[in-house]
């Protein structure tokens, strides 16, 4: 394997970057270095260099989908000095692509037309891994906002679906016409991603998300950021949504994330659509992440229907500061769903525009008629930091046959005068504890 890397590097270091492959006179592609194309394409070697194919700075799409797709198990994209300039690209499984430390993969203007146009798209691929430590994939936010593009929220900086073993490591995501990456299904006998793994990525100022999790099972996402969202709602940091009931969240772990200044949430999970279709059960764990000067709710769960999802969301050792909506809020969940708990986390609510702290927890029913029963929360050992007028937590419901039941735990309240609980007239909740904190 040494030797191979080695054979590599030579024959990176000893060829000019010659441009990409150009149309010849019988209608085929000419390659920089067509003899190491040949080599790679008839299987005799398994580690590429995508700069064989040729480098353009004005437009290098060609070459570098006809690198990826020759099949390489291992394909170097070098560092040139200039960005790679680049139209929609097709990933195929069955590849690592390795991103030298200082490429710019950068989505070329006035392309991407189409809705859904993404920087790079893999669909029902399986092993694959995209490793890029220091490389950057851009697209151009602006362009795609303003009146020359047709408004649409799904030109993803990485796009997903129905993949299985893929690997995202170290990249840095920005400026996407949708979301920095998106996990989600197009294949019915196979609707969720599965076995994925992001760990150390940066997604900085997409349109609609940092990540949305549309349907994904053995997921984790561990040491990254997610900020800067801002175009069209929700504007999460991440944003784990099913679009039917067929979709999966099963096993999925973010840990040691952070999630700041995103205009919606910086944690938000919506499963309005996970219903009327007998959904398995899901399974989200948060832990050690912090979400912190988010536009709207620090963490947010809602819209769990009573024939929703059965299972568990759980909050460890998470830490949130909002800005004008609450640091933590669960709303519209019946009793009957899947639980949601916070084991040893923190809440803080930030300031408005006029200068008025929120409250720092609600929990309740914000729709007038659904669910009528709301239930199944639990706090071990959180700690809540309110405004001297504001009370710590406050308890909402739209009319007075909506139940509210199974709150539990303990809250250690600092800084907050009495009431230190906000709620409704007849409703009671023996098994909480709000603990004025020493």
């Amino acid at each position: 394997m040494k030797k191979a890397l080695c054979e590599v590097a030579v024959l990176v270091c000893c060829m000019p970057f010659l441009p990409a492959g150009a149309w010849a006179a019988e209608g085929v592609f000419t390659w920089a270095n067509p003899a190491m194309v040949q080599e790679v394409t008839s299987g005799a070697r398994t580690e590429a260099n995508a700069a064989w194919w040729g480098f353009n700075g004005e437009d290098v799409t060609d070459s570098l989908q006809a690198a990826i797709n020759a099949g390489a198990k291992r394909l170097i994209v070098p560092y040139t000095g200039q960005e790679w300039i680049v139209r929609p690209i097709t990933l195929v499984g069955g590849q690592e692509i390795v991103f030298e430390p200082g490429v710019v993969i950068r989505a070329k203007k006035g392309e991407f037309k189409g809705g859904g146009d993404s920087l790079f798209t893999a669909k029902g691929v399986k092993d694959l891994s995209l490793l890029g430590y220091g490389a950057t994939f851009k697209m151009n936010k602006p362009d795609y906002q303003g009146g020359d593009y047709k408004k649409a929220e799904w030109r993803m900086t990485l796009d997903l679906s129905s993949c299985t073993n893929v690997t995202v490591a170290g990249l840095r995501m920005e400026s996407s016409g949708g979301d920095g990456i998106y996990l989600g299904a197009k294949d019915a006998d196979h609707p969720y991603c599965e076995n994925i793994t992001i760990r150390d990525v940066v997604c900085v100022d997409h349109h609609r998300q940092g990540i949305s999790v549309i349907s994904a099972v053995n997921l984790l996402v561990e040491n990254c950021v997610f900020s800067g969202t801002k175009g069209t709602a929700p504007q999460a940091g991440i944003d784990f949504e099913p679009n039917g009931p067929q979709e999966r969240l099963a096993n999925c772990v973010v840990r040691r994330c952070q999630f700041d200044n995103n205009a919606g949430a910086g944690i938000a999970v919506y499963l309005n659509a996970m219903k009327d279709g007998k959904p398995e059960p899901i399974s989200i764990l948060f832990e050690d992440c912090v979400a912190r000067g988010n536009g709207e709710e620090g963490m947010v769960v809602g819209a769990l229907t009573p024939d929703g999802p059965k299972g568990t969301i759980e909050f460890k050792n998470c830490t949130a500061e909002a800005v004008r909506r609450p640091a933590a809020q669960v709303y519209d969940k019946s009793a009957e769903g899947a639980s949601v708990k916070f084991t040893h986390c923190s809440f803080k609510a930030g300031t408005d525009d006029t200068g008025r702290e929120a409250v720092p927890v609600i929990f309740g029913i914000r729709r007038t008629k659904d669910p009528v029963s709301f239930g199944g929360v639990e706090f071990e050992d959180c700690h809540v930091y309110a405004a001297t007028d504001q009370p710590a937590v406050r308890v909402i419901r739209r009319q007075e046959a909506q139940t509210i039941t199974g709150i539990k735990g303990t809250l250690y309240v600092h800084d907050a005068q009495e009431p230190m609980l906000d709620m409704p007239e007849g409703l009671a909740f023996p098994d909480l504890k709000l603990v004025r904190a020493e």
